[in-house]
């Protein structure tokens, strides 16, 4: 990433994300409520093109900060589903039904269970909230999903994320 607007764009939204006492909040119970690893919040800074720009984690050494996804995968159709509010639940990336290249890119990221909702504000589809499990595959519940969305939702009125 060259663009030096697109840079300073990014470390304001990470500082401002870092100081947001919600976003903490709401990533850091999803994390321990769910038993998970990680919970990350994906921004797309550009068409279906983003990083992580925040993190919750159990570890240090399961860190993905400032990391892009695989943006050959993430298209218009898939963009479509999340904006429609599709909440994504894989209990097991090596036996889930996926492209290759997103069992590649999550295997990168070390990831072995996937539960993802979108962040939608009224200009659309914003990011991703994404609650990784990197240890073994986890079966996730209804509940999971429900409690996903929600912190979505809640963190779709944040002031950080409202105001970018």
């Amino acid at each position: 990433m060259s663009d030096p607007g697109l840079k300073k764009l990014l470390s304001r939204l990470s500082s401002s994300l870092a100081e947001d006492k919600l976003v903490q909040t709401v990533t850091h119970n999803l994390r321990k409520n769910l038993s998970v690893d990680r919970v990350v919040l994906y921004y797309f800074y550009r068409q279906w093109s983003g990083r992580v720009t925040f993190e919750s984690l159990s570890s240090a050494k399961f860190s993905i900060f400032g990391s892009t996804g695989p943006d050959e995968c993430f298209n218009d159709e898939y963009a479509a589903l999340y904006e429609r509010g599709r909440v994504s639940a894989i209990a097991d990336i090596e036996q889930a039904a996926i492209a290759a290249c997103h069992r590649d890119f999550l295997r990168t990221i070390k990831v072995r269970a996937n539960l993802v909702a979108p962040i939608l504000t009224p200009r659309g589809l914003w990011g991703l909230l994404a609650a990784h499990h990197c240890q073994s595959p986890l079966r996730w519940s209804e509940n999971d999903l429900k409690v996903m969305q929600e912190g979505a939702k809640i963190l779709a009125n944040a002031a950080s994320i409202r105001d970018d």
